[in-house]
């Protein structure tokens, strides 16, 4: 692996640009710090391994994802300058960003200031905004994803093609399990995640912004997954009582573990940390010169006359002759009602004309009746002939990819606002979202075996595969590797589908009690399990005479001697059966 990074350094690509140094790396490529020659710019350079090129569907999506994100282009987003395939390479031309990633500022000052934070957070947001609207969701949103350049500016990278962290070699062992301290609710469950998802994400990053931790830490990633589901994160104040009350229920918001609660777009989270910094923006000091000391103007007393002055004849520049006083007193009666009626002319012309202003860009709007249209329904459409017919201009399209094996790839399976909805025509046009089927996407399991366990998992994961994991004894494998893998690499598998490894616990094993989970609840149940040294396998749900929530079965009884890391399989009660109401007798008269 390290041989394909350095051997790469010092080749031109394209003669144009030339491979520098390694910045950072991934499952399925390696970025280089790149001179291009022919603008004599440095640039991040981001090509695809070897071992990733000669798989054929990689290299589609590798490409795929490059064309997406290159129609991006916002300060807040890391740059794409240019795209190459070729027979023999493929590689991406980004924005190099000279600074550190947020996680690594975070690490630095511990926590941020509610004013640090407010500036990072709407910057990310409104990098979202961009990306929501062109369709695109970023899906991993976390502080190791989004740099700071020198200048303050933050730049959102990592949208499927760009992982350009700047990082040292501790905080990249971290980084293959980052995402799940991110992850939302609906991508632990393997749903699919849309533009709230990575709202969410902005929130669990805002939480550790503000209080220099995170919302959920665990000692394996399901059980921080299994957190985020049950959306019982301290509140923020509780750690950092000096945090505004506001800015603690907009972070609160963002990661609310309910969809239906959560902001429905980077739009309106982007508003309320907005009108949030606006209000409470603290006013900066005028500086003011020191007043100097006035001098008063010297009193010249009035000389007391027996008589009323006389007063001279006025001159008039330009006119030969000079008034008496009641000429000059008439004449200037006259200008001053003319300069009146001529004033009372021009505020008349100029409120005319505000008035037309107003009218037509504002007042004939708010008279005239709003045109309205009922949505049209687009599902089991083709989504390209949806988005390029030209008699719906009233529209416009966002597009969000499902992964759906029972529709065709390519077809609308749901869209927001529903079919039939009336929508106020504007001049933008109605924003309809598409979710559109990619039908059955088969992807190469990755070679992972002996690969440490958490990059395994991470690599898998990025594949688009869920990942089961089991420990077994191994006299062969170091402890913490992974053994093997079920499916074996290299066979082809649907997108969503699970893949178990098997991770070595050392060449033996020791034996421990099973605990008594019975009557705890499913929280308490799995922290119960994994103190012992076990792991929660499969949960199930039924009807008992168990109170609701509580668990009133387990797989192995409690005391027996298991191998650590055997999974223990729960029941959790639904509460007992409703007892059907008998219906009343009637009797007729």
């Amino acid at each position: 692996m390290e041989r394909f990074q350095n051997k790469k350094i010092g080749t031109l690509l394209d003669e144009r640009y030339e491979l520098l140094e390694v910045i950072g790396s991934g499952g399925m490529s390696v970025v280089y710090k790149a001179l291009d020659h022919r603008l004599n710019r440095y640039v991040a350079v981001k090509m695809l391994r070897e071992e990733s090129f000669t798989d054929p569907e990689l290299r589609g999506q590798f490409q795929a994802e490059s064309q997406a994100v290159a129609m991006l282009s916002h300060p807040n987003i890391v740059s794409v300058y240019d795209v190459s395939h070729s027979s023999d390479v493929e590689y991406i031309v980004m924005e190099l960003i000279e600074g550190v990633t947020l996680k690594q500022y975070i690490s630095g000052k511990g926590r941020l200031t509610p004013q640090e934070t407010l500036f990072f957070a709407s910057q990310i947001c409104q990098a979202l905004q961009h990306a929501h609207e062109h369709g695109i969701v970023h899906r991993d949103i976390k502080p190791q994803n989004i740099m700071i350049d020198r200048t303050g500016v933050v730049k959102v990278a990592d949208f499927g093609i760009a992982a350009l962290e700047h990082q040292n070699g501790d905080e990249r062992s971290d980084t293959a399990i980052g995402s799940v301290h991110y992850i939302a609710p609906e991508q632990a469950r393997g749903l699919d995640a849309d533009a709230r998802s990575d709202l969410y994400s902005l929130g669990v990053v805002m939480y550790e912004m503000l209080t220099g931790q995170l919302p959920y830490e665990g000692e394996k990633p399901e059980e921080i997954a299994l957190k985020h589901i049950s959306g019982t994160a301290e509140r923020p104040r509780k750690l950092v009582p000096e945090i505004p009350e506001k800015l603690e229920r907009i972070t609160m918001k963002a990661m609310c573990a309910d969809l239906s609660q959560r902001y429905p777009s980077a739009e309106r989270m982007l508003q309320d940390i907005e009108a949030f910094r606006t209000t409470n923006q603290k006013p900066r000091p005028v500086r003011s010169e020191p007043e100097q000391p006035v001098e008063p103007e010297p009193v010249v007393p009035l000389e007391e006359e027996d008589e009323k002055p006389k007063r001279e004849p006025i001159s008039i520049l330009g006119v030969g002759k000079e008034l008496t006083e009641a000429q000059y007193a008439r004449r200037k009666k006259r200008a001053r009602r003319v300069s009146f009626f001529t004033g009372i002319f021009a505020v008349t012309l100029v409120a005319i004309g505000l008035f037309a202003f107003l009218w037509n860009y504002m007042l004939k709007d708010i008279f005239s009746a709003a045109e309205r249209l009922e949505v049209q329904d687009f599902t089991g459409k083709n989504y390209e002939s949806v988005i390029n017919d030209k008699s719906l201009d009233e529209y416009r399209f966002t597009v969000v990819y499902t992964v759906d094996p029972e529709i065709a790839e390519g077809v609308v399976v749901s869209q927001k606002p529903e079919p039939g909805k009336s929508m106020m025509i504007v001049p933008e046009g109605i924003n309809v979202q598409l979710t559109v089927s990619t039908g059955i996407v088969l992807t190469k399991i990755p070679y992972v075996i002996n690969w440490e366990s958490s990059e395994a998992v991470s690599t898998l994961e990025d594949a688009g595969f869920l990942v089961q994991t089991e420990v077994q004894e191994s006299k062969t494998v170091t402890e913490g590797y992974v053994v093997s893998v079920d499916p074996e690499p290299g066979q082809s598998l649907a997108a969503g589908s699970t893949v178990k490894i098997i991770i070595s616990g050392g060449p033996e094993l020791r034996t421990v009690k099973a605990p008594d989970v019975t009557g705890l609840s499913e929280s308490a149940a799995i922290v119960r399990l994994e103190s012992s040294a076990l792991m929660l396998g499969e949960v199930y749900r039924e009807e008992n005479e168990a109170p609701a929530g509580t668990v009133f079965r387990q797989s192995t009884a409690p005391g027996t001697e298991v191998a650590e890391f055997t999974k223990i399989y729960i029941w959790i009660s639904n509460g007992p059966a409703a007892t059907p109401t008998p219906a009343a007798e009637t009797t007729n008269p």
